[in-house]
């Protein structure tokens, strides 16, 4: 068996942060622009809701204006002593307002809605980031970001950067021919298994990764009955370490669904840590190329 070392870092995917990360990557649709506001008109007490939008505020060296940050926000190791307002998807807008902030930056898919609803009627400034599940994602995720702390030089750089990181990752894997065929594993619940379908960060990881995700007529997370495993014939399972409760790999080998496909005969599973594999932030292009090495060892070129 192979099993991803476990890699750096943590936001949580979480279930304070599992389900975190997850749900978050749970069957969002992309959002479109940056609600109402663009840039804060004061950036001096910056509450960081979505652990990329936190990674991004730090690669940016801007770090000085965070106030609080969400649960997910778990990297870099510096952003736990900032005050935690709640798990992104179950906001209260006393506990994101208890720290007196100047504006919120909201990854989209924050919620509960009625929480931000209530919290975009404020004073405060709200600025909602995008999440696209993808390259070009991340570059935008960047360039909001920055703008909305008055530092869109700095992004731009970063941007390029990062830019340049994610195309030499995903030619990594350009020549490979024959493509893994890859489950996405989130969970296993009363003996089915919970899986990705289209249109999740789980999804674009695997695609930038050189896979193929196995299963296909679905977006979002669905359990799936045990003649999709069967007809999906993965060769290998992804799944999140870091991530609450464990599913463990006699539980998950011993599964009869999965026990029938080549992963099943294979045994060639890897996890690696949520927040860095599905984060889609400035850590990606090197998700992407620890995630090619496992499914493809000396294929993949540096």
């Amino acid at each position: 068996m192979s099993v991803f070392p476990r890699l750096s870092a943590v936001r949580g995917s979480i279930l304070g942060p599992v389900i975190g990360l997850s749900m978050a990557a749970i069957a969002l649709q992309p959002a479109s622009a940056a609600d109402g506001t663009a840039v804060f008109a004061d950036p001096s007490k910056i509450v960081a809701i979505g652990g990329s939008i936190t990674e991004i505020v730090y690669a940016l060296g801007q770090e000085k204006h965070l106030v609080a940050r969400d649960s997910t926000s778990r990297f870099p190791k510096a952003a736990l002593e900032l005050p935690d307002v709640g798990y992104m998807r179950a906001l209260s807008p006393e506990g994101v307002l208890s720290v007196d902030p100047t504006g919120i930056l909201a990854l989209h898919g924050s919620g509960p809605k009625e929480a931000v609803d209530v919290l975009k009627k404020t004073s405060v400034p709200f600025i909602e980031v995008p999440e696209h599940y993808s390259h070009e994602g991340i570059l935008e995720k960047v360039r909001i970001v920055g703008k909305a702390l008055g530092v869109d030089a700095k992004a731009e750089v970063l941007a390029k950067e990062l830019d340049a990181k994610l195309t030499a990752a995903e030619k990594q894997t350009a020549s490979i021919k024959e493509r893994k065929r890859i489950l996405f594993v989130l969970s296993i619940q009363g003996g089915k298994i919970l899986a990705t379908g289209s249109e999740t960060a789980a999804d674009g990881m695997v695609k930038l990764a050189g896979g193929v995700n196995a299963v296909e007529g679905f977006s979002g997370y669905k359990q799936m009955s045990d003649e999709a495993i069967i007809t999906a014939r993965p060769d290998v399972i992804l799944m999140m370490s870091n991530a609450g409760p464990t599913v463990s790999d006699d539980e998950l080998f011993g599964n009869p669904s999965i026990a029938s496909t080549p992963v099943g005969t294979a045994h060639k599973l890897i996890r690696i840590d949520g927040a860095y594999l599905l984060g889609f932030g400035p850590r990606t292009a090197d998700a992407i190329h620890d995630l090619a090495v496992s499914l493809y060892g000396g294929q993949v070129t540096d």
